[in-house]
């Protein structure tokens, strides 16, 4: 699978890549299937409360490994034999089989970002490295101003893979930085309910808060600019004027109106500039320039 020339693989939706097995199907579901590719055999119980929480991972990532891995579930309440003899003990327990071998494994609920990893050492993953790979790529042509060259790479990513949270994120946060809000509010309904409280979802939701925040015309900003240029100390044309700045995308100079304010008056307005300012932070990200350039420069404001 090349990035390059965007041979993702199919969309897999009716690949049954995914299944529900027994003591009886063990060997056909399992030890035979993994001669062909690798299967993850995961041990649960409906009682159990891990279980519930590591299935959707792995689901999300045996999917997004598009055929590459399976996975077979096992509830232990009516199926004893197979797990007895591999000496399951607690649940949720994970085995990698490959070449009809269990070849790793590992108990408890662990993280997205660990499962991927375990996928690869046990020797799959390559669709999963490809899609890393293109994820990476589109950050950034998108950091370095190449919008449509990142709504492309994420457009490919959600041709193979449509539930795919991060290529829904960057699509839209390429929609926002175009002004295309619609579109952008569009992508992220499309986001499942679960998801929507992720911190890059937030950033996306709270970009297209800002561009809502009205007085975003070019008008509005040249009478605020006029009133400054008489009245430096105009806060609330200050204010105003890095609402303006934001709801356009220019989220540097937003953050340096409102932090002029906070250098003079850290507390103006019952807090609204930091208010502002942590929105402004929100929306940008974590890595952008502005958010690690203006919270250390916040930072030194608040503990001076």
């Amino acid at each position: 699978m090349d990035i390059s020339s965007g041979s993702f693989p199919p969309n897999g939706e009716d690949a049954q890549w995914i299944i529900d097995g027994s003591d009886q199907t063990f060997m056909q579901d399992v030890v035979e299937a993994s001669k062909h590719s690798l299967v993850l055999v995961d041990f649960w119980a409906p009682w159990c409360g891990p279980c519930k929480t590591l299935i959707p991972s792995l689901e999300k990532v045996v999917n997004q490994a598009n055929g590459e891995v399976r996975m077979v579930k096992i509830n232990i309440d009516e199926n004893q034999g197979v797990a007895g003899q591999l000496g399951v003990r607690s649940v949720p327990t994970v085995f990698a089989f490959k070449d009809g071998q269990p070849v790793d494994g590992f108990q408890g609920a662990i993280p997205e970002s660990q499962i991927v990893e375990f996928i690869k050492k046990a020797g799959a993953g390559g669709a999963l490295e490809q899609i890393e790979q293109a994820l990476a790529a589109a950050a950034q042509a998108f950091q370095d101003g190449e919008l449509d060259q990142s709504a492309a790479i994420y457009a490919q990513i959600l041709q193979a893979m449509p539930d795919n949270v991060d290529a829904m994120v960057g699509m839209a946060r390429c929609f926002v930085a175009k002004g295309e809000y619609d579109r952008a509010k569009e992508v992220i309904a499309l986001i499942p309910e679960e998801s929507q409280k992720m911190p890059q979802v937030k950033s996306v939701l709270t970009a297209i808060e800002l561009s809502d925040d009205g007085g975003s015309t070019d008008d509005a900003s040249s009478d605020l600019q006029a009133k400054l240029s008489v009245n430096p100390d105009d806060f609330e044309a200050k204010f105003n004027l890095a609402k303006s700045l934001s709801a356009k995308g220019n989220h540097q100079d937003a953050a340096n109106q409102l932090l002029e304010i906070l250098e003079k008056d850290l507390d103006w307005n019952e807090g609204a500039a930091k208010e502002q300012l942590l929105k402004i932070f929100e929306a940008a990200g974590p890595t952008a320039e502005v958010s690690k350039s203006g919270r250390r420069r916040l930072s030194s404001l608040l503990f001076n």
